[in-house]
């Protein structure tokens, strides 16, 4: 007998089956009591609501048509009446629009007919293990759910101390940041596939790392992965696994990230970045719970929970046709949407001493003083990078800084020309400030008839620092100007497309197509 999810100690795990095909009925139920459970059976909605007024069970697993309504009616109602069972529910092949619609009204988990006794077996206990763990410490206040969120009624998450630990590596108790604290608890109590969406550099895979630490899959492995960062010939081999002698230089069997993830969450970052042929074989993989790696003439189930990420309009690529709608929603049953730096300014002293706590740990350094000066210029700066571009802000702080208060001219050179620009206008949300034509003009162009001459401004500490800087803030204006066209930007330069791309990568220079300049797979033209 394979691992039960009961023990000696504990009552059986009760089980509500709701089919109408009684020889599958039976198949089910025998399968289930052989794993040690108490199982109980329905023909109909009806039938099984009898059994459900009549008591109280760890798991519910229905087919979704039934000869006197849907298996949606019986999610619905448990939903409604605040029951705590979990709902898995069986569609058959094909019906992928029922299954991501059953996960969004609160199905814990699907299976597709013709359904495989080995995963009916994981999922079911699955199921019952989040049903049935022990649940240890509430989550703090700051991670409970709003009020707007939790209107219905419903009981709070409750959190693992590894949940909450992973809850406070989101630095912020803006409300934005409440928001996502809250939505990581609600989720991750499912098995519904997440979207994480938002800019380069808000902290999206910190995010992903939080769903998987407050579910319980938390034993289990997290494997992340950068769909844009694998050669495309690459991809199949990479996901799926491949065989020995599979193809050259292929010297021995190879697990794929599927495999890797068993039991635990696949992360797939920058999920827009992958192929459209490679979208169909993940499409598969996803539906089918099931992979085949290279040289295999057999599928492997794998149990994972899928948590994509990405910096782009989906709906946008999905219009465009560079993104598979069916993938799309498959994926984006329930969205986490991180918000960017500037819309919660308010967290930036919590954030800046946690990231100046972690630079000075791993550099074996006291933590610099951060004087209230500092958060006001930082709180002007543009940011378009967000904390990404806020943690090499202060890194590059740390490594200049020779003494115990960090000062701005060790920044890199946010300038008093740029620190101007940024104080006239209210909250700027762009390096630019808005309107390019209107920004104030560098020292050069500054008028010559004056009647004492400005003081030169003091020579800088670290002029490759300084230069860097000054080299970036032209780079994001030409890139702002031409609409981020690289290609443009290059040719207003006087570059070529591939000097631009090092430089940006060089710098460090966020761009909506991409992280850096890296990568040529982005449209340049």
């Amino acid at each position: 007998m394979s691992n039960s999810p009961s023990s000696s100690t504990q009552r059986p795990a009760q089980i509500l089956v709701i089919d109408d095909e009684p020889d599958l009925r039976t198949l089910y139920e025998l399968t289930l009591l052989r794993e040690g459970y108490r199982v109980e059976a329905a023909g109909s909605v009806s039938e099984a609501w009898q059994h459900l007024e009549a008591g109280r069970f760890d798991a519910v697993i229905t087919d979704m048509r039934l000869p006197d309504g849907q298996g949606m009616e019986i999610i619905h109602r448990i939903q409604k009446d605040q029951r705590s069972e979990r709902c898995v529910v069986m569609t058959a092949y094909g019906s992928a629009e029922n299954a991501v619609e059953a996960l969004k009204a609160g199905a814990f988990d699907y299976l597709t007919k013709p359904v495989d006794l080995k995963q009916f077996r994981a999922v079911v206990a699955s199921a019952v293990q989040a049903r049935t763990a022990p649940q240890p410490v509430a989550k703090p206040a700051q991670a409970a759910p709003s009020s707007a969120g939790n209107a219905a009624g419903e009981a709070a998450p409750v959190t693992s101390g590894t949940g909450i630990a992973a809850l406070d590596r989101l630095v912020g108790e803006s409300e934005p940041m409440r928001l996502v604290k809250s939505r990581i608890a609600k989720v991750a109590r499912g098995m519904a596939p997440v979207l994480v969406r938002g800019e380069s550099g808000t902290g999206k895979e910190l995010v992903a790392r939080a769903v998987h630490a407050c579910s319980q899959r938390s034993e289990g492995p997290f494997v992340a992965v950068n769909c844009g960062a694998i050669p495309e010939n690459l991809l199949e081999a990479e996901f799926f696994g491949a065989k020995k002698g599979s193809y050259t230089g292929s010297s021995q069997d190879r697990d794929g990230y599927f495999q890797a993830a068993r039991g635990g969450t696949l992360f797939l970052d920058e999920i827009g970045d992958l192929p459209l042929a490679m979208q169909s074989k993940l499409l598969r993989a996803i539906q089918e719970r099931s992979v085949r790696s290279i040289g295999s003439t057999q599928e492997d189930a794998v149990d994972v929970r899928i948590v994509s990420a990405t910096h782009k309009d989906l709906h946008a690529e999905v219009q465009a046709g560079r993104f598979r709608q069916d993938l799309f929603y498959r994926l984006n049953v329930i969205e986490i949407a991180v918000p960017a730096l500037r819309d919660r300014r308010e967290d930036l002293p919590a954030l800046c001493n946690a990231l100046l706590s972690r630079i000075a740990q791993d550099g074996g350094l006291p933590v610099p003083h951060l004087s209230d000066e500092l958060l006001r210029r930082l709180a002007q700066h543009p940011l378009n990078g967000n904390v990404r571009e806020l943690e090499n802000l202060l890194h590059r702080a740390v490594a200049l800084n020779d003494g115990d208060e960090l000062h701005l001219d060790l920044m890199g050179g946010f300038t008093a020309a740029a620190e101007a620009a940024a104080s006239s206008a209210p909250a700027p949300l762009s390096p630019l400030g808005g309107d390019a034509a209107a920004a104030p003009a560098p020292p050069l162009a500054a008028p010559v008839a004056t009647s004492t001459r400005p003081a030169p401004p003091p020579l800088p500490s670290d002029l490759q620092a300084y230069l860097d800087q000054q080299e970036r803030e032209i780079l994001v204006r030409a890139l702002h100007e031409s609409g981020f066209n690289r290609t443009a930007a290059a040719a207003r330069l006087g570059m070529s497309l591939r000097q631009i791309r090092y430089r940006i990568a060089r710098l460090g220079i966020t761009t909506p197509n991409g992280d850096d300049g890296a990568s040529s797979s982005h449209a340049d033209d």
